[in-house]
């Protein structure tokens, strides 16, 4: 008995270090002086602790076709590929009415590069230019009948606009640099039919122009020296530096728009709301700890000390799980995580209530032990589920901040389970191991039999 308590010991220590390594970052140690950093929590923040940007979108009606409810819901699924690209954790993108999409980007603290990004319809477009090069930036007119050179007064040039693949036939883009000229660029493979239309079309016009052109505006316009197989091409110039090829990058594999937007509404929420509600939710936190830890340690002397070392484990545990699911934190998750922090010591109360009944019908500690853990496990396990069930709705009905509640909820109960029944019940039949008898029995005031009997 006394080895299987020592390994169930072993297991919850390695858990233990296992959960604080996957929270924190690592301590590093700074030119072997004895001079620590302080491990940092890996957690990611959302938009009201950290700041970020804020943007309203307002579809907009086109030759192409008007802003139906539709095209809206369109829209926002290729904004919402395009910001998944962009690796912002927990974006936050929703309807508002009939045309607007609200965009919350945690982390974007510039809100014209977020516009740069989302806002673009970014129409791709590969142009039979025959025997006309054109200059970047050149404009063609919405009805693709005219061009507009990129010069001061410069009048519209009749020349018809077309097109012999777009955006959508790409498979893939990615940004990188020329190994000739060292310039940013942008390689693009095209799929299937588009490959094969390239290739024809290439075989066909050697020593023409095809003119690549972003939301009627020219990005290069490069003649075609061979003909091109495999469907691979690149896009050069018209790039400041490798970010500007990589946000085209973003924008072509996101796809193009179905229709205009206009942002109505952008602005900055800054850090300082974010800073403020940490420090306040922090200590609130720590005041409610240090409760609880006061209280179960005063009701239920040694027991509940054993009970405060599996809280701590019960804490390492939901931040662990948080990072490892790559969970944003928001202000209602800090209250989540506040809110099951008394929850957590819930399960020992109850299993303590018990244990003393059956200690005071004169049972022996160990039969008292495994009777009132059995009693308590079904209303441990009754209570919890209720709570998680209202935490699945939460859940599914709720969105942003709500939702983010419901996961750090559902985590510090799964949590609060495991180490109630699991962690404080190793730490309890190791103590019995070591001799500890007494104070345990002491927890219900003296009463019972203190012999250790095991079947």
């Amino acid at each position: 008995m006394r080895s299987r308590s020592w390994l169930r010991l072993l297991i919850i220590f390695i858990v233990a270090v296992a959960a604080f390594l996957i929270a924190f970052s690592p301590l590093r140690i700074v030119h072997w002086q004895p001079e620590v950093q302080a491990p940092k929590l890996r957690l990611n923040l959302g938009l009201d602790l950290q700041g970020g940007s804020h943007l309203v979108l307002e579809a907009q009606d086109s030759p192409a076709g008007p802003a139906t409810p539709e095209a809206v819901d369109a829209a926002l699924r290729v904004i919402q590929n395009r910001i998944d690209q962009l690796g912002v954790v927990e974006p936050t993108l929703e309807r508002q009415g009939s045309r607007r999409i609200i965009v919350e980007l945690p982390g974007i603290q510039d809100p014209q590069r977020a516009i740069d990004l989302i806002g673009k319809t970014a129409l791709l477009e590969f142009v039979d230019t025959g025997t006309n090069p054109l200059p970047e930036h050149a404009r063609w007119s919405s009805d693709g009948k005219t061009v507009t050179l990129p010069t001061p007064n410069s009048p519209a040039v009749p020349l018809e606009k077309k097109v012999i693949l777009t955006g959508a036939d790409l498979a893939d883009a990615q940004a990188g640099f020329d190994q000739t000229t060292g310039q940013p660029i942008v390689n693009f493979q095209f799929k299937g039919p588009g490959a094969r239309t390239f290739e024809e079309f290439t075989a066909k016009h050697i020593g023409q122009y095809l003119t690549i052109v972003l939301d009627n505006e020219v990005i290069s316009s490069p003649v075609i020296r061979t003909t091109i197989t495999g469907g691979r091409g690149q896009i050069s110039g018209g790039f400041h530096d490798l970010t500007d090829a990589r946000t085209l990058a973003v924008l072509l594999r996101g796809g193009a728009l179905p229709v205009p937007v206009e942002v109505v509404e952008n602005r900055t929420i800054g850090p300082l709301l974010g800073r403020d509600s940490i420090e306040r939710s922090l200590r609130a936190g720590w005041i409610a700890s240090v409760m609880v830890v006061l209280f179960m340690a005063m009701f239920y002397g040694f027991p509940g000390i054993l009970a405060d070392v599996a809280l701590v484990l019960y804490v390492l545990l939901v931040l662990g799980v948080l990072v490892a699911l790559k969970a944003t934190l928001t202000l209602p998750g800090i209250a989540g995580i506040i809110l099951s922090i008394g929850m957590a010591v819930d399960a020992n109360v109850i299993i303590y209530e018990k244990v003393k009944e059956e200690l005071r019908t004169g049972k022996t500690l160990w039969a008292a032990l495994q009777s009132g853990w059995n009693r308590a496990f079904v209303t441990i396990v009754d209570s919890n589920v209720t709570t998680l069930l209202a935490a699945l709705v939460l859940f599914v009905l709720g969105s942003g901040p709500i939702r983010g509640f419901a996961v750090t909820l559902s985590i510090g109960v799964l949590a609060s389970m495991y180490t109630a029944i699991t962690v404080t019940r190793a730490l309890i039949d190791t103590a019995v191991a070591v001799g500890l008898e007494r104070p345990i029995t002491r927890m219900a005031g003296g009463r019972g039999r203190g012999a250790v009997e095991r079947a």
